[in-house]
């Protein structure tokens, strides 16, 4: 009897947890919070600046958006490979840092206006770049886990009309490693434990080059591997998309979207 009535009291208690969660999962309106789940370590989008603070380009316009709407922005880095998790067992209100919009997650999410262009760029050695564009056959390719460079790379995300090169086939011949981040994808290619590493151009051009600590690299976009957007995701069926598509579109309008990019350097990339 003393174990049934542990079980009943343990199942309510998981049931009541459980309703708890599915509170939490549209709490980012009622309680004025908006939980965002981000990438700590991919400038210019969402890293950790000098003082030790959360700063980049979507942190700072969900800033401007939460005090727009006003609520409260809460800074949750995440493992981006577990993103999907996050956000649907509503850890996270939504997923805002540089997500590309694909087919399966405008049917699995509830996905913002796209606001930003994106593409692949390999990133290798400018001393071996010659090399390198000639063939990556035998080489050691990597991308950071769950991101689109991943999913191109092994067909889970599928070419669309703007691919012009196919990221599957042109690497088909490599060795294909999978690295926790974008900037260890980099430090992967600077140490010498692999060849070239394919993230999106915006990080690229944000951490690559003179004055970085990747100087010894070099961006090459020669292979169109297709267009990207930029979009953010909430929970399918969530009603906080639209308040959000609306409060960026006052944003442009006023001129703070057009003053952030300016401060990352990604005036061009807008979508506009």
């Amino acid at each position: 009897m003393k174990k049934r009535t542990v079980a009943v009291v343990m199942a309510a208690a998981m049931t009541i947890g459980m309703m708890v969660t599915g509170v939490s999962v549209q709490a980012g309106v009622e309680d004025k919070t908006l939980i965002v789940g981000f990438d700590a370590e991919y400038p210019p989008f969402g890293y950790k600046d000098d003082n030790g603070e959360y700063v980049g380009f979507d942190l700072d316009l969900a800033q401007e958006v939460c005090d727009n709407l006003g609520w409260e922005l809460v800074k949750k880095p995440i493992n981006w490979d577990s993103k999907d998790m996050e956000l649907n067992s509503g850890n996270i209100d939504c997923i805002w840092n540089g997500m590309c919009i694909t087919e399966e997650r405008k049917q699995n999410m509830s996905i913002s206006d796209p606001y930003l262009y994106n593409t692949q760029a390999m990133v290798m050695k400018k001393s071996r770049e010659k090399e390198i564009m000639k063939s990556v056959k035998g080489l050691t390719v990597t991308a950071e886990q769950g991101s689109t460079g991943e999913g191109k790379i092994d067909g889970s995300i599928a070419d669309d009309d703007t691919v012009k090169v196919s990221a599957q086939d042109y690497f088909k011949d490599a060795n294909y490693v999978a690295s926790d981040s974008m900037a260890k994808a980099l430090m992967e290619v600077k140490s010498g434990t692999a060849d070239v590493a394919l993230v999106d151009s915006v990080c690229a051009l944000g951490m690559v080059g003179e004055g970085t600590d990747y100087s010894d690299l070099v961006i090459n976009m020669d292979n169109n591997f297709g267009q990207q957007e930029y979009g953010i995701a909430f929970r399918k069926g969530s009603d906080v998309t639209e308040k959000v598509n609306e409060a960026i579109k006052e944003l442009y309008e006023d001129g703070t979207v057009d003053t952030i990019a300016k401060k990352y350097g990604l005036q061009e990339m807008l979508i506009k």
